[in-house]
């Protein structure tokens, strides 16, 4: 995983999965602003890079998961910082979490994206694997699951490039 506890005052990066049938890229480019919110993680890492990592500024290849073919459509920017994802309370909500309700206590938290760029050329992960710079790639790794993961600059700008 990138060092990225040891960044903290300079920009980060991040990939972050959506399935494209419940929210795409193209869907973030048609909404108000090209901004949205990003609720719904309910992962405990995940949850804690938005909480205590996540910044306005940071950089985001935005991927496509659970696609045919799965890759990086495009890039977005965080433009607010982690807060409170108030799905957790909504019983009507599919984030809804019964066991924070009970409790009163909701420990998910939610940031605001915007959408900068749509790549030219959909980065595939098969494109991904086989760029060498990107052999460390989290989202390469066997058993990467996490739909909110750190990338490297360096990583964040190869993919950019594959894409443009």
């Amino acid at each position: 995983m990138p060092d990225i506890m040891s960044e903290t005052s300079t920009r980060r990066y991040w990939l972050m999965k959506s399935e494209p049938d419940v929210f795409s890229f193209s869907d973030l480019l048609k909404a108000p602003k090209k901004t949205t919110h990003w609720e719904g993680v309910r992962n405990y890492q995940a949850r804690n890079f938005m909480r205590d990592l996540f910044q306005a500024g940071d950089g985001v290849l935005f991927y496509h998961s659970n696609a045919e073919p799965p890759g990086v459509a495009g890039v977005a920017e965080v433009v607010r910082a982690g807060y409170p994802d108030p799905d957790a309370f909504n019983p009507k909500s599919p984030y809804y979490d019964e066991a924070a309700h009970a409790k009163k206590v909701n420990p998910w938290i939610m940031v605001d994206v915007k959408a900068v760029k749509a790549f030219k050329t959909f980065v595939t992960r098969e494109m991904l694997s086989a760029e060498p710079k990107l052999k460390e790639m989290m989202v390469l790794k066997k058993g990467s699951r996490l739909s909110v993961q750190p990338v490297t600059e360096a990583e964040f700008l190869a993919v950019t490039k594959l894409g443009s």
